[in-house]
């Protein structure tokens, strides 16, 4: 693409209209020089400048099907055309068809979904339920948790990002994270947390189990450090929730919809929550939208209940119209079992780049979800930047991300940790693009490591 004058002037106007009137999140605004971005197509997009960058990253792991996917964008021109919104009251043909979806294509019994604007009000609407259905008021939720930015969300969000809205909603406790790599009990063998049962056991005890509605997680941790859970976990805490009788809900917002190799994440381990929500991949983000999915038990208890949740726009027949044409491209494409099969690319390549680059302390992942996590020191595991590092703290992964950037790779490091997380749709000769600049650029990280 042809740099032009009226590109500039475009470029130059995008900037100065971000910086005067747009507040961007977890940021500090005069820190911060915002890309301005002309346009996107597949697994990359392209700045007014004509330099195009591989999106390795998904945006906020969000864009799975890839950008301006054309089957997606003609059925939001179509629905467009017949109907642009509807209020929540009445059925309409998209959302009843997506929702007919959901519970074809969730695990187990999962079959009434309730729509949202996205994963935030999703959580919020699973812990309200979970509170009136059990009688109970507290939700167990992990550190490394992240839920959403909204009140409850943030709440239930287990990293530092909900300092600032503390004391937040009443009844959330914590528990440990499976993060075998950097264990909180030291994992011992058996390891009470790694294993998943006996910390909750423990942690109920102390609350009470009979107080406690619901434990929330995420099925494998994404922002906070791709953490996937050992094999056995997360059966233990479903049994562990069904013995007291407690619900599970498992947050798949960024884990959902083929990201982790399968459809969702929980069916690795054969395991099927209370309540399952959704966003990010059910329709890419071409028009926000997100879903509380629950199972029959649930849904026959709340047919004949005053449901005491609402949106404007739950359901909005635009973004559900997206979700339908996204789940069929999905299935027409074999997109899970591309994320599947390129997953198994990286669980190879990856551990291969580690033994090049000191910088690497560890590497985990399912599907095309994957954690690089980077330490100055493998044998004391010493992280690159310290936990929650802002301002010159975190140069070393500022330095990176914008090496990257330069190289044309646009990456999504977080603290200490490097997200491996392209469109589901890309291809291996796009995965090898992608790993070779990623390569070339950790010699920077590398120079802080012994």
């Amino acid at each position: 693409m042809a740099v032009t004058q009226i590109d500039a002037e475009a470029a130059q106007r995008v900037r100065e209209l971000d910086k005067r009137y747009v507040l961007h999140s977890w940021s500090v605004q005069n820190q911060i020089e915002p890309l301005p971005v002309a346009g996107a197509e597949g697994r990359y997009f392209w700045d007014y400048d004509g330099n195009r960058y591989l999106d390795f990253a998904s945006q906020l792991v969000n864009v799975s099907i890839g950008h301006q996917h054309p089957r997606v964008v003609a059925a939001i021109k179509e629905q467009a055309d017949r109907l642009c919104t509807i209020g929540p009251g009445v059925a309409h043909e998209a959302r009843s068809e997506l929702a007919r979806l959901l519970a074809e294509l969730t695990p187990g019994d999962l079959t009434m979904s309730f729509f949202t604007n996205g994963g935030a009000e999703a959580n919020e609407n699973a812990i309200k339920l979970a509170r009136w259905y059990t009688g109970r008021h507290k939700i167990v939720a992990r550190y490394r948790s992240y839920h959403g930015a909204t009140a409850g969300a943030i709440t239930l969000t287990g990293d530092p990002r909900r300092w600032p809205a503390e004391p937040g909603i009443p009844g959330v406790v914590r528990m440990l994270d499976p993060y075998t790599y950097r264990c909180p009990a030291g994992h011992p063998d058996p390891c009470p947390v790694c294993t998943g049962a006996p910390h909750l056991e423990e942690l109920l005890q102390y609350e009470g189990p009979e107080t406690v509605a619901a434990v929330i997680l995420e099925t494998i941790v994404g922002t906070n450090g791709i953490i996937v859970p050992p094999d056995g976990y997360l059966r233990a805490i479903r049994e562990v929730c069904d013995r007291h009788g407690i619900l599970l809900i498992l947050d798949e917002v960024m884990a959902g919809f083929g990201r982790s190799g399968r459809w969702f994440a929980c069916e690795h381990w054969d395991v099927v929550p209370d309540i399952l929500t959704l966003a990010k991949g059910i329709n890419s983000g071409y028009v926000p939208l997100g879903a509380m999915v629950i199972r029959e038990p649930l849904a026959d208890w709340v047919r004949d209940k005053y449901f005491a949740g609402g949106l404007t726009y739950s359901g909005h027949v635009l973004a559900c119209a997206s979700a339908v044409a996204s789940i069929d491209a999905f299935r027409e494409e074999r997109i899970v079992e591309n994320s599947a099969a390129l997953g198994d690319v990286l669980a190879k390549e990856l551990p291969l780049l580690a033994e090049r680059h000191p910088s690497i302390g560890d590497v985990r992942g399912k599907g095309l979800f994957w954690g690089v996590e980077l330490v100055r020191d493998r044998t004391t595991r010493e992280p690159l930047v310290p936990f929650n590092a802002s301002g010159q703290a975190a140069a070393p992964v500022a330095r990176l991300a914008k090496a990257a950037l330069e190289r044309g790779l646009y990456l999504f490091v977080h603290w200490n940790v490097v997200m491996i997380a392209p469109p589901l749709t890309i291809t291996r000769e796009e995965l090898d693009e992608g790993l070779a600049v990623l390569d070339e650029v950790l010699a920077l990280a590398d120079e802080h490591a012994a």
